[in-house]
């Protein structure tokens, strides 16, 4: 096991590097983001982009009070609106960085997942939430609207009139509600979040590194488009997967009755 320390945030990586775990680490601000925080996400997630070890990331937090609360309305109540200005784009690369991951990302969430927080959560490819879990999006109620990818994001789970109500209600769900909802994939007992994330990342990154990359690329290219782009996309991955040396060595491991090797260990 090694970490990394990016301020803010701690990147875990397991022995191989296989499995990254992605730690919000501002446990006395409940995670709020500030400015360097957004930051590190976007340093940290840059470098477990560039990492071709890592297979799978979990995204979770070094307090038990919360994931994340959202952006860090203390650091603002001081700003211009030039400072506002200038945070942006390193908010966006925090968001950015996190939906961009090559590898499946599941957020581990306890407790209050808000604003950004829940939003930090909707750009990771899974959610696993034990029954303390509330998240929302309140951003109307002050002046804002979602801008971590919220509007765009809990949509496309959860369909547009259940993300409008969310968003325009600015009210808060409980994890039973998010799990009907559908944006919450896994509903388990409390503090068995991150066990349950990393036993997911785990099972991840037991297969194809080849198979599992092409197959985020082919999920997330293919929204937004008609089933006929669709499924030259999802062919474009199939090739790139099939001639690969990973798909054979998965056949010959299955005939040999064997766990697979994959060729990049």
């Amino acid at each position: 096991m090694s970490e990394t320390s990016y301020g803010g945030v701690r990147v875990r990586r397991d022995d191989a590097g296989h499995v990254a775990e992605l730690l919000l680490d501002r446990p006395d601000a409940l995670n709020a983001i500030s400015t360097a925080q957004a930051e590190a996400i976007g340093r940290a997630t840059a470098d477990l982009a560039a990492d071709p070890r890592v297979r799978a990331v979990v995204m979770s937090s070094t307090t038990e009070k919360a994931f994340c609360v959202g952006a860090d309305l203390k650091e603002r109540s001081g700003f211009s609106d030039a400072d506002l200005w200038r945070q942006r784009p390193v908010m966006r690369r925090a968001f950015g960085g996190v939906l961009d991951l090559p590898v499946p990302v599941v957020a581990a969430v306890h407790r209050y997942a808000l604003g950004g927080g829940f939003e930090l959560a909707l750009a990771c490819d899974l959610i696993v939430a034990d029954e303390t879990a509330v998240f929302g999006l309140p951003e109307v109620s002050v002046g804002l609207v979602p801008g971590g990818g919220g509007t765009q994001l809990l949509v496309r789970r959860i369909g547009w009139s259940r993300a409008a109500d969310l968003i325009f209600s600015a009210r808060r769900v409980e994890a039973s509600e998010a799990y009907r909802l559908g944006f919450v994939d896994r509903l388990v007992p409390p503090g068995r979040a991150l066990t349950v994330a990393m036993e997911v990342a785990t099972q991840v990154a037991a297969n194809s590194p080849v198979g599992v990359r092409n197959a985020k690329r082919a999920l997330r290219h293919s929204l937004g488009v008609d089933l006929a782009v669709g499924l030259e996309i999802e062919d474009a991955a199939w090739r790139a997967t099939a001639f690969s040396p990973d798909r054979r060595e998965g056949i010959a491991a299955f005939n040999e009755k064997r766990p697979p090797v994959w060729p990049a260990e």
